[in-house]
């Protein structure tokens, strides 16, 4: 999430030294003259498949094919292009192919102009978002904290002491567990609360189809132990949020600060201090709701609801799973009592709880909470039906309203999160049919500003280059297929597909944006931000980078690369993506961003008609 300056300046200057070139790297301009673009995963039949080409130099008359991707037979085509839809980055001329007509299961390439030029491969057929929910799962996985079943070590078996809560400071309390945030090793119930939500929200909306494999038990080793694999990996989230939760009236919310950016280092060869020396105890922050920061920095807390509403949101959930699905009904009732504990915590707290810097001022500054205590009060009705919650859902969700990122063209870090407000979707079949139009409505809203700045470019991609721009991405397919579910209206599929496709490769860079998916024949990123691939070479699959930046926010933390931009000639003075370790902006996977993209990963696999009935 957070800088490493210190790192670097420690290695920045071994650019040339460690160049490796990225052998799936597109060429470079002066070699070719028209460029393509797919989405590398691929496409359901029922999709719009649309691939993109563009240039420096106009082409009239542009016409492309699809070919078998192992023999080059031609299967389609000739069919033209559209017209030239203008420019992006800085390529003046933009074509969009569309195959949307061609429907046959097979692996193909497209092919274009009188040289043969060809894209990258990709595949068409109902099964083709099958699996992938796995590949992503591998992620969270390989994230762990405590016990890590991809290093098979132990990390961090002395969290931690605490600060700032109503027991002596530096007093021992086990919070042992959880997920690494992202690439350093800081852990924070902001994120990995989000994150244990999307796992069961998944879960539990895709149950349907055979999508949710079991092939690994509750420490995330491989082997079977008859619960489905999303639900042992919320199970490892749901223990630490219990442990972060000692007492009824008590509440921590983070562990370690930005002492861990010292270098990358293996998570069991923690060389961060916190006082207590090198490898040994780490700071446990409690949830004060107050200004909070041991060092020259301090953030702007104004209350914990934010953390409470999602806690409260979780804890529901897993109760009714626990209960219905697993028939485990003492588990479901400790989930029940702690989302209620800390959700009353959260109404007597008002405000947000950011996370807390130390040493420089990067920080998580979410700053908006009606829309958590909504989705947790929502959930809290679910599983108690007390009227009470039901009321202060309602009252809640007319609070938030649609208040959020979508349509600006800026904000801070985090500042709108969780990136889309899944409390809307809870709520709405609780209520009545008017205040049911009003929550689809506030959905609506939202998308139809990101849809008109969409419009504005070949791509169709409205949302705003920030920090973590892909976590938004994922967000924002996930509130169009609920909007749909809601309303029935389809006005904004094509944005939610166009931004899919850019996610996995149809971009400038031509990359996906997840690491190792597809795992054959694409180009996905081989140097992530990440110690497990640096200082171990371990592919940490299924992992979402932070994504492409506006060019003036990644030249304002001068960052330094380890090696030459193989994609130079797709940078622009708008926005950025290297493919390299030392870019902690745009090359680093985080773990909330990653489980955002696993509801619309599993609902393509459910759903490869898109025959989706409303609510």
């Amino acid at each position: 999430m957070n800088t490493k300056k210190l790192l670097s300046i420690l290695i920045g200057t071994m650019g040339l030294l460690l160049f490796n070139s990225n052998t799936q790297a597109q060429q470079s301009a002066d070699e070719q003259s028209v460029y393509l673009r797919v989405n590398q995963v691929g496409y359901v039949p029922a999709d719009n498949k649309i691939a993109m080409a563009f240039s420096h130099q106009p082409h009239s008359n542009l016409e492309f094919e699809l070919v078998d991707a192992d023999t080059g037979n031609r299967i389609w085509g000739p069919q033209k292009a559209s017209s030239d839809v203008g420019n992006y980055g800085n390529f003046e001329h933009h074509y969009r192919l569309d195959f949307s007509d061609f429907k046959r299961d097979g692996r193909y390439k497209i092919r274009i102009g009188k040289n043969g030029q060809t894209s990258l491969p990709f595949s068409i057929g109902n099964n083709v978002y099958s699996g992938k929910t796995d590949r992503v799962l591998d992620y969270l996985r390989e994230q762990q904290c405590g016990y890590n079943p991809l290093l098979d070590e132990v990390c961090h078996t002395k969290d931690g002491r605490t600060v700032y809560g109503p027991m002596p400071d530096g007093t021992f309390i086990d919070v042992t567990g959880g997920w690494h945030d992202a690439s350093d090793y800081l852990q924070y119930m902001l994120t990995s609360g989000n994150t244990v939500g999307r796992l069961l929200f998944t879960y539990k909306e895709n149950k349907g189809n055979n999508e949710f494999a079991d092939e690994h038990n509750a420490l995330g080793q491989p082997g079977s132990n008859g619960i489905p694999d999303i639900l042992d990996e919320a199970k490892w989230g749901l223990d630490w949020l219990l442990k972060m939760h000692p007492k009824p009236d008590q509440l921590f919310h983070q562990i370690a600060d930005d002492r861990d950016h010292i270098g990358f280092k293996m998570p069991y060869q923690d060389s961060s201090d916190y006082g207590w020396g090198p490898d040994s105890y780490r700071v446990v922050y409690y949830a004060t709701g107050k200004p909070q920061g041991l060092g020259k920095y301090q953030n702007t807390s104004t209350g914990i609801a934010n953390l409470a509403g999602r806690y409260a949101a979780v804890m529901a959930m897993a109760n009714q799973i626990w209960k219905n699905d697993l028939k485990d009904t003492l588990t479901a009732e400790i989930f029940l009592k702690n989302g209620e504990e800390v959700y009353q915590m959260g109404l007597e707290q008002p405000g947000s709880q950011e996370g807390t810097p130390n040493l420089a001022p990067y920080r998580y500054h979410e700053n908006q909470w009606a829309d958590d205590m909504e989705w947790g009060a929502a959930e809290l009705f679910k599983a108690t039906r007390k009227p009470v919650y039901l009321k202060q859902s309602i009252k809640f969700a007319k609070k938030i309203n649609t208040l959020s990122w979508m349509g600006k063209d800026t904000a801070r870090h985090y500042e709108y999160y969780p990136f889309m407000n899944l409390g809307h979707y809870e709520l709405y079949p609780l209520v009545n049919k008017a205040l049911q139009d009003t929550l689809a409505g506030y959905y609506r809203t939202g998308l139809e500003a990101v849809w008109q700045r969409a419009k504005q470019n070949p791509y169709y991609i409205g949302y705003p280059f920030i920090w973590c721009s892909n976590n938004l991405a994922s967000a924002l397919i996930t509130q169009e297929i609920l909007y749909e579910k809601m309303s029935g209206d389809t006005k904004y599929r094509e944005m939610a597909l166009a931004v899919r496709d850019w996610l996995l490769g149809r971009n400038p860079w031509g990359v996906s944006q997840f690491i190792d998916l597809p795992h054959k024949g694409g180009n996905t990123p081989l140097d992530p931000h990440s110690a497990m691939t640096f200082l171990k070479d371990l592919v940490i699959t299924g992992g979402l980078v932070d994504g492409p930046l506006y060019t003036g926010t990644f030249t304002k933390h001068h960052i330094e690369l380890f090696k030459k931009d193989e994609y130079a000639p797709f940078q622009s003075d708008l926005v950025v993506y290297h493919d390299d370790t030392g870019d902690y902006s745009t090359n680093e996977p985080t773990l909330d961003g990653t489980a955002e993209t696993l509801f619309w990963m599993s609902f393509f696999a459910l759903h490869p008609d898109w025959e989706i009935n409303s609510r």
